[in-house]
């Protein structure tokens, strides 16, 4: 497959910078985050026209004006990290909108279509070369951009990918942005949806202090070979997942973004257990195996609409692989739904406190696991630039990690897409799982 040339790059300020050199300190969902991996979202275009360098150009000079517009209104996106060193050895981290600029590129693979990179069962590497910034980790956010967009031409369309500090936001956020991007280039003259950049705190303790960071251990892994590949689930199937959960559950409460992933959870570590057995691991493991859930404050605190940062819990539980294996699907849904009912108002609050007194960064180490983060929720296909609602969404090769599945909305409403991090050997196993791939039938 060919790969992507970088025709240029640049530096893409606020028009206005009306904030110059605001200051908003991170609170403890920011800091948790600081080693590890940006988030990278971006979105594929079915588009004519744009074959000849002057119409791409056209085009690209377009996106930066309204792009620069738009950090108008999301200055931190435009500014850089800053620290504060502490007399007692720690560290303060806060957001200097100091107007440094996002990073634009424009890119072609003109010999490159948009099936090529959308259907084969797993996802090419090439996915990876369509957005900015690859190799970072947020710490770095103090000298480098926190926001890099590229814009990459295709055969038969193109492909607008943007790599954002996780320190600075979450995918809610990221999607605000995207989606506030999208109304300017459409010629709105404001957005619909305003941020809020103050962060909350525990106890109304601003400025928090952590440790001095350290290289991260997981960097010393050699990470096994991994794989994507994008599971597409029908409404229909959503549906029917859905209802076979909460039937043997005996509920009506498990939602359709559970009873899919405890789906996939069972298809994981089947394939997982036939795979030991195949390497002549034939004894049960009896050992806990940890499941990880991306659980939102918003709404939980609350928070402001539009609050503009993140809100995320990291929600953990152990079970045997015999406890998920020996009981269907409607025991994993509800160990899932517990697990998120368990974090309520008064969970996050004591999560956010605990943390201030006791500070963790976050690690990505080489483990397998099971991990969801997204949502079905996201306003993914409503980013329209002026030439129509795009056709797929993608990730970039930030945050590998054997187990982890984000979670989309599908073109389609109703549906539900899940992009999954797996080892060679357990998405071969999954094809092989006839009850696994009968979710793919309808």
């Amino acid at each position: 497959m060919a790969g992507i040339e970088i025709c240029s790059s640049c530096v893409v300020r606020m028009e206005k910078n009306s904030t110059p050199n605001s200051i908003f300190e991170l609170n403890q969902w920011d800091l948790q985050l600081l080693l590890a991996d940006p988030s990278q979202r971006g979105i594929f275009f079915k588009t004519n026209g744009y074959q000849t360098l002057e119409s791409q150009t056209l085009l690209v000079d377009h996106l930066k004006t309204t792009l620069s517009r738009t950090l108008d209104y999301f200055p931190p996106l435009a500014g850089r990290l800053g620290t504060t060193a502490n007399s007692d050895g720690t560290i303060s981290f806060h957001i200097n909108c100091s107007n440094a600029g996002a990073e634009f590129t424009h890119a072609v693979a003109g010999n490159m279509s948009i099936s090529d990179l959308l259907e084969p069962k797993y996802i090419p590497d090439t996915i990876n070369s369509l957005f900015a910034l690859n190799g970072v980790v947020n710490s770095d956010g103090v000298s480098k951009p926190l926001l890099g967009v590229q814009v990459s031409f295709l055969a038969d369309g193109l492909f607008i990918g943007c790599t954002a500090n996780h320190a600075v936001l979450d995918g809610i956020a990221l999607w605000h942005f995207f989606n506030s991007w999208s109304e300017i280039s459409r010629g709105a003259e404001t957005i619909s949806k305003l941020p809020v950049f103050e962060r909350w705190f525990p106890d109304g303790i601003k400025s928090l202090r952590i440790p001095p960071l350290q290289q991260n251990e997981s960097a010393n892994f050699v990470r096994p070979s991994m794989l994507r590949r994008f599971f597409h689930f029908s409404k229909q199937a959503v549906s029917e997942l859905k209802a076979k959960a909460n039937q043997e559950a005996g509920m009506d409460s498990i939602s359709s973004l559970q009873a899919v992933s405890a789906h996939l959870w069972r298809g994981v570590t089947r394939a997982r257990r036939r795979e030991k057995i195949k390497k002549g691991c034939n004894q049960e493991d009896q050992r806990e195996i940890p499941c990880m859930f991306a659980v939102g404050a918003r709404d939980r605190i609350p928070l402001p609409d539009g609050y503009f940062g993140n809100g995320l819990i990291i929600a953990q539980m152990f079970c045997q692989e015999a406890e998920i294996l020996e009981n269907g699907l409607g025991y994993a849904a509800r160990k899932m739904k517990d697990l998120v009912a368990q974090h309520n108002r008064d969970a996050a609050i004591k999560y956010a406190q605990h943390w201030v007194k006791n500070p963790v960064v976050v690690e990505y180490p080489a483990i397998t696991t099971f991990a969801v983060g997204g949502s079905p929720r996201f306003n993914v296909y409503g980013c329209d630039f002026g030439w129509g609602k795009p056709v797929a969404v993608r990730s970039g090769m930030a945050q590998p990690l054997d187990g982890k599945m984000t979670v989309f909305p599908a073109p389609e409403p109703g549906g539900i897409d899940v992009e999954a991090w797996l080892a060679p050997e357990t998405l071969m196993a999954m094809d092989d799982d006839a009850e696994f791939m009968e979710a793919f039938a309808v």
